[in-house]
């Protein structure tokens, strides 16, 4: 079974920074795409940064520079790295996959998330 474990969420002050990890474990074969996406409190769930196996990035309109994803792929890892946050970017960050467990089917995968509250 795969599993995607996000970390590193928490609160954190407007202008501040944090850093979030997801670890994918499991039967994994390949990993097409890992990305983040959030939900804030009655707003519809939105792109945040995924990165493809090639190494091509999306962005989220709003990221506009403050954030950037990267990836570990030894480890199965992607990071997003946020920084200037603001307080309209707190909401539940979700981890999110599309990878093959051994047959060529690329099957989507949700982590739980992770809840980053920017405030003073």
């Amino acid at each position: 079974q795969v599993q995607l474990v996000e970390s590193g969420g928490g609160l954190v002050q407007p202008g501040g920074s944090l850093r979030l990890s997801c670890a994918a474990s499991g039967r994994i074969f390949s990993i097409a795409a890992m990305g983040w996406y959030r939900q804030a409190p009655g707003k519809s769930r939105e792109l945040v940064a995924r990165i493809t196996s090639g190494g091509n990035i999306s962005n989220g309109d709003f990221v506009k520079g403050r954030f950037t994803i990267s990836r570990d792929d030894a480890k199965n890892t992607v990071y997003l790295q946020m920084n200037s946050l603001k307080p309209e970017d707190t909401a539940v960050y979700y981890c999110h996959g599309i990878l093959s467990t051994g047959d060529p089917v690329q099957r989507s995968y949700w982590g739980k998330g992770t809840l980053v509250t920017v405030s003073s």
